[in-house]
């Protein structure tokens, strides 16, 4: 059961960080707006996202817990290495891994927080939400993906199987292709003001110095 620890620790925060987007969805939803235009996205880009997104979420969120209950040397795909259960070392980074996955949750709920009724899943284009440019949001443009991004790239330890990191290649893949595409939105909506903004921070981590 020691053993397993990492891996439900993982799976428990995982499952956590997408019961709070439901929940959000839920809120928003309460709040004048259909819950069907908030999970599926109005631009047809996004809709084709989110056709690969919702199936790498539920592998995502279920495979914490089947690779506790694999047996790895009969499914190796699934199931944890056995080097990553017994060798002391690599246990111990599962187990400092996992707990940084618990902190990626809390800084995610800081965001979500920050921007209130501002949230969405996807582009709206006949949305006229305000521009987020303080808090979190100060010196990244993208923090709640680049936390998306470590809370999977904290999954690929603790899980650390093929199956695993196809999943967190995907998503990384899309996390990049999304911003890149809610960016190109914005620039459109707040031209100038956006343009600036992006000068000065960076896209998942902080920009060191302003791009001229």
């Amino acid at each position: 059961m020691v053993e397993e620890l990492p891996s439900l620790v993982l799976g428990i925060t995982v499952s956590a960080y997408w019961f709070c987007v439901g929940a959000m969805v839920v809120r928003v939803s309460r709040r004048g707006r259909r819950a069907r235009r908030i999970l599926i996205p109005a631009q047809g880009r996004e809709r084709v996202m989110w056709v690969v997104w919702v199936p790498l979420t539920a592998a995502w969120v279920a495979m914490p817990f089947v690779a506790t209950a694999q047996d790895p040397t009969r499914h190796p795909w699934f199931g944890v290495p056995v080097f990553a259960l017994v060798d002391p070392v690599f246990y111990a980074v599962r187990v400092t891994v996992s707990g940084m996955a618990v902190v990626c949750l809390l800084a995610s709920v800081r965001c979500w927080q920050h921007m209130g009724r501002d949230w969405r899943m996807g582009v709206d284009p006949t949305d006229r939400s305000r521009l987020i440019t303080n808090g979190p949001f100060a010196r990244v443009r993208h923090p709640i993906y680049s936390l998306s991004v470590a809370l999977m790239l904290c999954s690929v330890v603790v899980i650390p199987t093929p199956v695993m990191a196809a999943v967190a290649a995907f998503h990384i893949v899309l996390m990049y292709l999304k911003a890149r595409n809610e960016e190109a939105f914005l620039l459109r909506m707040h031209d100038q003001t956006y343009s600036e903004y992006c000068r000065r921070t960076g896209r998942f981590l902080p920009r060191i110095r302003p791009s001229r």
